[in-house]
């Protein structure tokens, strides 16, 4: 079983860290999970520098205020200093510092990846889903953050950095060159607190060191040219005309995926889309793998999420919910939650889960029919409800639903007029809100939860009564109901994949042979779920979460004018990231209407990029991406061995509810066909 984030057992033998490295875990910044805002330019120049006056503190090459010289080009086992040495090798003539610096800082993305990934692997760094980074465990309470003489040792590099800024203490040459690099980005002021005498401290630093000034020199002079920077000439951002927003099979069929991927074929990246008669705000689109890549990069510097969620805070009487934050906020409510929304913790009780969806299926007869959305919301809401707020909701969750729905249909899609938010139907589902939250609370009191293991609801109400402001009680409505609002996007999902199944009868018996050898047992044999037994599931369920995710996209608004595959976005514009149309990109996923569940073997590998993005990208991904994955495939199996399944039509085809997330439609139906083995637990 994979764990929801990388192992921080403290390795039993630290690599001296080098000077790119101590650059990266001098910007951290842990109350947000990421860095220092560097421009982009000043920290590719840094970053250059830093690799090249590693290499010359490892006698690889010699550099003076004039020039560098090749003096070793065996390999370090450092990748990032090892991209820089073979670009540096490879050049016949002698070139100085600055030049190397302008060849390398083009590369320092690829650089800083190379750095991060080695961190991580050492144990030193520990990355979270959302695209954020932490100091791992394992290194915060080991000596490494204290002052041990040692000064390779990760924790205390700002400490070190700090003696020589403030204490007078005699720097060594490598602290020399990081407090040039560092002042060279600008970054040393949010650092630390400077005043005018550690302004001239830290002047008088950068001279002391022939490397470093060499090297800050070169780094600066290219601050001020122009020459590598991006052009200030930007493109026109193309208009969709309307016959091509209307007319569209893909739109005719709810399939939004596909009908983003033909206009950015037709467009290109980015679009504009503006509806007729005001429908709908005007909308700026990101549609392919470049964009997701940027999106999940650089996203968090220019977009903010709150913006598009404030109706829905309204519509729960909330202020500052999850999906709405940025920022530091964010990460610090991720952090709260990680815990339960793990995989592993799913891990821990899947017996009690499976003994839930057991109980739930035991009733199922042949001939019985469903409604296949309600019958996957209903399954999916029997194992989540219990194992993440301890609770049994099914009474209650087709209201809860029915809200969330109208809420989000009112209010972020807005393709429906709000005052339907306010029908006598629709608050009176409402009230279903209260009802599970007040048994959530009654049932975790202290002696309730007495020798229980913590869940979701443990969390926020540890937190609300910790930090008040940050989790205020009017917040608690919508927090408290995530996890039964969770079988909604989850059930959808499951009734995707569910007609997949259905209609593609020769798959259904591979995935039932790999069922049967999980729960043909005694005992079900979970650790199978993650291996070669049930291979088919795995990428049968990959390949029904690419051509239909619930979540096709996310909406922003743009609060730093940035500058995306040349095209500049304005400050205040509404950005619809369309992360899942590169699902039905020929360039991504060849010929992408078929199915085809090969694309997911090692040798083609085609989710391994950027252009497959079910969950999410950037900070706002889904952060239960891992639990929901293990739930899927354990639930798939689970029917597939119990049940087999027809369409009630089998004749129709599928029709996708695009709003206010995807799903099948709520007109297909599903019969049991053979009820091929009894539930048991």
């Amino acid at each position: 079983m994979s764990s929801e984030t990388v192992d921080s057992t403290a390795p039993t033998a630290v690599p001296t860290l080098s000077l790119p490295e101590e650059l990266i875990l001098m910007l951290l910044n842990e109350e947000t999970g990421y860095f220092h805002q560097v421009p982009g330019w000043h920290l590719n120049c840094a970053i250059a520098g830093a690799a090249i006056a590693e290499l010359s503190l490892q006698a690889r090459v010699d550099t003076d205020m004039d020039q560098l010289i090749l003096l070793d080009k065996t390999p370090t086992g450092d990748p990032a200093l090892d991209f820089a040495l073979h670009h540096i090798s490879a050049e016949g003539d002698t070139k100085d510092a600055q030049y190397w610096v302008e060849r390398l800082a083009p590369h320092a993305e690829m650089m800083i990846d190379l750095t991060l990934d080695r961190l991580t692997n050492t144990g030193m760094l520990e990355h979270h889903d959302g695209n954020f980074w932490t100091l791992s465990t394992a290194v915060r309470h080991s000596d490494y953050i204290t002052d041990s003489g040692d000064d390779t040792a990760v924790g205390f590099i700002k400490t070190r950095i700090g003696k020589s800024i403030f204490a007078g203490a005699i720097p060594s040459p490598r602290d020399v060159i990081i407090i040039g690099l560092a002042n060279t980005c600008d970054v040393l002021r949010f650092i630390f607190d400077l005043d005018d005498e550690a302004e001239d401290r830290v002047q008088l630093l950068r001279q002391m060191d022939l490397i470093g000034q060499a090297i800050a020199n070169a780094v600066e002079h290219n601050l001020a040219g122009p020459s590598l920077r991006h052009t200030a000439f930007t493109k026109q951002i193309p208009v969709v005309p309307l016959r091509r927003m209307i007319f569209s099979r893909h739109a005719l069929r709810g399939n939004l995926p596909a009908y983003f991927a033909d206009l950015q074929q037709r467009f290109g990246p980015i679009f504009h889309i503006k509806p007729p008669f005001r429908m709908l705000p005007d909308m700026y689109v990101l549609a392919g793998p470049k964009t997701n890549r940027w999106v999940h990069r650089y996203s968090r510097m220019y977009m903010r999420s709150r913006d598009y969620f404030r109706g829905i805070e309204a519509a729960y009487h909330a202020s500052g919910l999850l999906p709405a934050l940025d920022g530091a906020e964010h990460f610090r409510m991720r952090k709260v939650l990680r815990a339960s929304y793990s995989r592993s913790n799913l891990e821990r009780q899947l017996h009690k889960v499976h003994a839930d969806a057991i109980a739930h299926i035991s009733g199922w007869q042949k001939g019985d029919t469903f409604k296949l959305v309600q019958m996957c919301h209903h399954l999916s809401n029997a194992q989540l409800s219990p194992l993440l707020v301890n609770v049994d909701s099914q009474d209650v969750v087709d209201d809860i639903i029915a809200y969330k729905q109208r809420a989000l249909s009112t209010h972020v899609a807005r393709v429906l007029p709000r005052f339907l938010l306010h029908t006598p139907s629709i608050r009176r589902k409402a009230k279903s809100i209260v009802k599970v939250v007040d048994r959530i609370q009654r049932s975790h009191t202290s002696a309730q939860r007495s020798g229980c293991p913590r869940d979701h609801a443990d969390e926020l109400l540890a937190l609300h009564s910790h930090d008040p402001v940050f989790l205020p009680e009017s917040n608690l409505k919508f927090a408290l109901s995530a996890p039964v609002l969770a079988a909604m996007y989850v059930g959808d999902e499951l009734g995707f994949i569910l007609h997949c199944l259905i209609t593609r009868p020769d798959i259904y018996r591979r995935v039932q042979v790999e069922a049967d050898v999980v729960f043909g047992h005694d005992e079900p044999r979970w650790d199978l779920l993650d291996s070669d037994e049930v291979d088919v599931t795995q990428r049968f369920l990959k390949e029904c979460l690419r051509l239909y995710p619930t979540i096709p996209g996310s909406i922003r608004t743009v609060m730093n004018s940035c500058v995306v595959e040349d095209y500049e976005l304005p400050i205040g514009a509404r950005v619809f990231v369309a992360a899942t149309a590169s699902h039905y990109l020929d360039e991504v996923f060849p010929d992408p209407h078929t199915f085809d569940i090969d694309r997911y073997l090692p040798a083609r590998g085609e989710h391994r990029t950027p252009g497959y993005a079910p969950f999410g990208l950037g900070t706002h991904n889904c952060m239960g991406q891992r639990l929901v994955e293990l739930q899927l495939v354990s639930s798939v199996l689970l029917l597939a061995h119990h049940f087999t399944f027809e369409l009630k039509k089998p004749n129709r085809k599928l029709k996708i509810n695009p709003f206010p997330s995807m799903s099948p439609s709520m007109r297909i139906k599903v019969v049991i066909k053979e009820r091929r083995h009894e539930p048991t637990v």
